[in-house]
């Protein structure tokens, strides 16, 4: 799947589009996307200043370079000119604008664009835009305001979708529309095969909070302007004014001073804050303007969905219970652990944990004795809120004591495939049942040969050998396979075991060493879990 190329555009400066796109690369970026900003506003260039805290030196070259490459005769861009961002948790890649020294404003204002295309420096952008859209999923694009040569480019040729950054003044709005009107227009005489522009407008720097009246009077003049940009992607079922609203920027005069990232600051940011509304507008762009009922009915569903986009879970599952039946849970878990599943248990009735239990763990088991606990309710009805509509393949489970009546639970949970503690049924069947639910698949035969091999080379272990230091090696090999087989990698097992049967060989000598306090006990403890995980699919 290639990426997508979102150009952010607005009539006139001073709107905050270089704002917005920043923080939204650094959003996408943290939902697990690879993205390129590119600052195309060669004139009055700035994103360097918004990513400065996280740049590992200042750009040496940029997108001016590109048309002066061109020239000199280059076929592909010149992946050179990028950097890398310093970000914790996140791909973010700046192509500035250019390398800002003496030189930059006459470099700027040497070229000439019109004569660029009459060289064909058309298809030298078609080629670029196919290299990055092979390598990041979101290429984000700071255009120039206005209507000129260079932003034609950035509204018409190069994006997929389009970001028009507005404020509430008719200059603003009509500018905006008119450009939308061009771009269109320019992108039906391109030679190139481009659907149809999808817009998404963005109200920003909007005070509602001290002229209420007026402010709703300007909200509904702004979403009556805007509506023909809803018309292709829109759900039918939701107003333009409604949508506009969630993809309205608030004006905070403290992140009006200097060059600032509030979804840097603002983590988890409640409903009047700026990175509330800009994981809104985040979270369209990364569901390609889709499910736009979902955001009307749900907004923090809609957000949830986009940020556990491709996440990676610390486990497998979460397993939780009431304390009632805690020795129940554990040995379940234990059992669990022992087929290679990346389990832990769930501290029912722990606020602190609730909020980020249903994100540790891909999947969640809930053990039910009796009745569902509140805790449990909280935790299931988070866990399928945030997984509402994301590509994530996660499961809920229920697994119900003998002193629970199925039919007593709540409707949401009674729909689900219900597993059962029968008389008889212990908890390395159970384990079963839920490993073979969560990986789809019993193990295979190979998986078996490789548990046996394990538990044999265990078994020959030496009493005694000819060199102390042998034990150190087979100590750390135990180690090694014990955590092997937690992290349920058999092909490291299998490797580990070809290494013991070599270091169990026992040469002649008339001195021997015998075990360490506490290895025959680990070798022991190892041994019991690789039989118990045989018997589980041997029985």
């Amino acid at each position: 799947m290639t990426g997508t190329v979102v150009t952010f555009y607005s009539y006139k400066g001073g709107v905050g589009r270089s704002f917005t796109l920043a923080n939204i690369a650094v959003l996408l970026a943290r939902w697990g996307h690879r993205v390129l900003a590119i600052d195309w506003d060669l004139e009055a260039p700035g994103l360097d200043h918004y990513f400065a805290p996280m740049l590992p030196a200042l750009p040496e070259g940029g997108v001016i370079d590109l048309a002066y490459d061109f020239l000199a005769g280059a076929r592909n861009p010149n992946r050179a000119h990028e950097v890398q961002l310093n970000l914790s948790d996140g791909e973010v890649t700046l192509l500035a604008a250019g390398r800002r020294n003496a030189h930059y404003s006459s470099r700027v204002h040497g070229i000439d664009w019109a004569n660029l295309y009459e060289r064909g420096f058309g298809e030298f952008l078609e080629r670029c835009r196919e290299v990055w859209t092979e390598d990041y999923d979101f290429v984000l694009i700071d255009s120039r305001t206005g209507i000129a040569d260079i932003a034609s480019i950035c509204t018409a040729q190069l994006p997929d979708r389009l970001v028009v950054v507005f404020t509430a003044n008719d200059q603003s709005i009509d500018g905006a529309m008119d450009v939308v009107r061009y771009a269109d227009l320019a992108r039906d005489r391109l030679p190139y095969d481009r659907p149809p522009h999808l817009v998404l407008p963005i109200l920003s720097r909007f005070d509602n909070r001290v002229e209420y009246e007026r402010a709703e009077s300007w909200q509904r003049r702004c979403a009556e302007t805007t509506a023909p940009l809803f018309r292709n992607w829109l759900a039918t079922s939701v107003p333009e004014k409604i949508m506009l609203q969630h993809l309205t920027l608030p004006y905070v005069s403290y992140w009006s001073f200097g060059e600032q990232l509030p979804v840097l600051g603002e983590r988890t940011p409640s409903a009047d804050q700026m990175s509330f509304a800009l994981e809104t507008v985040a979270a369209v762009i990364a569901q390609q303007f889709d499910r736009t009922d979902l955001l009307a009915d749900n907004r923090d569903a809609y957000v949830a969905a986009a940020r556990t986009h491709r996440r990676e879970y610390g486990l497998d599952l979460v397993v939780s219970s009431p304390r009632t039946v805690l020795n129940t849970t554990m040995a379940l878990i234990d059992e669990l652990r022992a087929l290679g599943v990346q389990v832990d248990r769930s501290v029912s009735g722990d606020p602190e944990f609730l909020d980020h239990a249903s994100e540790s763990a891909r999947n969640l088991c809930l053990v039910v004795d009796g009745e569902v606990s509140r805790w449990q309710l909280t935790e299931a009805e988070q866990f399928l809120r945030r997984t509402l509509d994301t590509d994530d393949d996660r499961q809920l489970f229920c697994v119900l004591t003998r002193n629970t009546d199925h039919e007593r639970l709540p409707a949401f949970l009674r729909n689900l495939r219900n597993l059962k503690f029968d008389v008889g049924t212990r908890p390395q069947h159970m384990a079963r049942q839920l490993y073979e639910l969560i990986t789809k698949a019993p193990p295979s035969s190979v998986d078996l040969n490789t548990l046996r091999d394990a538990a044999l080379a265990l078994r020959r272990v030496p009493k005694d050998v000819a060199h102390r230091g042998r034990w150190a090696l087979i100590e750390q090999t135990v180690q090694d396979m014990n955590s092997a087989l937690n992290n349920g990698d058999l092909a490291l097992l299998k490797d580990l075991t070809v290494d013991l049967e070599l270091l169990n060989e026992v040469h002649a000598d008339s001195v021997r060493f015998t075990v360490p306090d506490g290895l025959r006990t680990r070798i022991d403890v190892l041994l019991g879990r690789i039989d118990r995980r045989i018997d589980m699919f041997t029985d």
